[in-house]
């Protein structure tokens, strides 16, 4: 006989990369009524659930795992199997690419979990542990474009609001001297169009500037760009959906990520925004001096 699942307790797992963002996202959990607690042992994890599971004041709860608990990987498969036969448990895995980890903890200055002192190979040998446990999540998210903010607000719009939620089209500015975002599901390249760079009067300003954005739009090139451009979106995008894609990273890119690219990402976000649509804007390369 099929065991019956509880739907009182909302459970979320959180997990992933160190540096991902966890802490980032079980903060958006606990600010919106989730009871939370962070780098419990994985031993303890059923006996948790289990307890709020008779609390009748805790109706969802959130549990932060990760690395740092040195037996995390050896219990965590069984122990959410068996949470499984009786309960619905979501596991929400955050990661980002090996460029932007390297760049969070050099900022932070902090030390990588495992101990490591070549970073690149932590990340590498931390991916590798994590392999298994990626491949059992409900939810896979790349943070290597969201801001801090914008990873808050897509935690509370896709797990926190009731009812099914919109994708979220998330267009990234970028320059490809820096590199493209490999987080990207579509790229364009618009260095075909006149670079502002050029021109002395709006060097010094930014894609997202009026004056900017007036001269990077008025070119006829730009409306020809979105002429074609808008139909191949409004065909995609729905399919996208129907896939059940969580959310879409568009790129769009110029030589330096600060005059053209933001202009058109700007442009797009404004038109898409008019479609109802979920919308975030992330200009990467914007603080550069190109």
């Amino acid at each position: 006989m099929k065991a019956h699942k509880s739907d009182r307790l909302s459970t979320i797992i959180l997990t992933g990369l160190s540096g991902s963002g966890k802490t980032i996202a079980l903060n958006a959990f606990e600010d919106s009524g989730f009871f939370c607690v962070d780098n419990l042992p994985s031993s303890l994890i059923r006996t948790f659930v289990n307890l709020c599971t008779k609390t009748p004041t805790i109706s969802k709860i959130a549990i932060g795992v990760d690395i740092r608990e040195r037996k995390f990987l050896t219990n965590f498969s069984d122990t959410i199997s068996t949470l499984r036969k009786k309960r619905n448990i979501q596991i929400i895995f955050l990661e980002a690419t090996n460029e932007v980890l390297i760049r969070r903890f050099k900022e932070t200055r902090r030390p990588h979990p495992l101990g490591y002192k070549d970073l690149k190979k932590a990340l590498h040998r931390e991916a590798q542990l994590l392999s298994r446990i990626r491949q059992e999540a409900s939810t896979i998210i790349d943070t290597s474009s969201l801001s801090p903010h914008q990873l808050r607000k897509l935690i509370i719009e896709f797990y926190l609001k009731k009812g099914p939620k919109e994708m979220t089209i998330n267009l990234v500015s970028f320059g490809y001297k820096y590199g493209i975002p490999l987080e990207s599901d579509l790229l364009f390249d618009v260095r075909f169009l006149p670079n502002p760079y050029f021109i002395e009067e709006l060097k010094p300003l930014p894609g997202t500037s009026a004056k900017v954005k007036k001269f990077v739009l008025s070119q006829r090139d730009t409306g020809e760009f979105f002429d074609k451009l808008y139909p191949l979106l409004n065909h995609i995008i729905p399919l996208y959906k129907k896939e059940g894609k969580s959310y879409l990273t568009i790129g769009i890119g110029c030589t330096g990520g600060r005059h053209r690219s933001p202009a058109i990402v700007q442009e797009i976000g404004k038109t898409l925004k008019k479609q109802k649509l979920e919308i975030t804007v992330n200009h990467r390369d914007l603080d550069h001096l190109s």
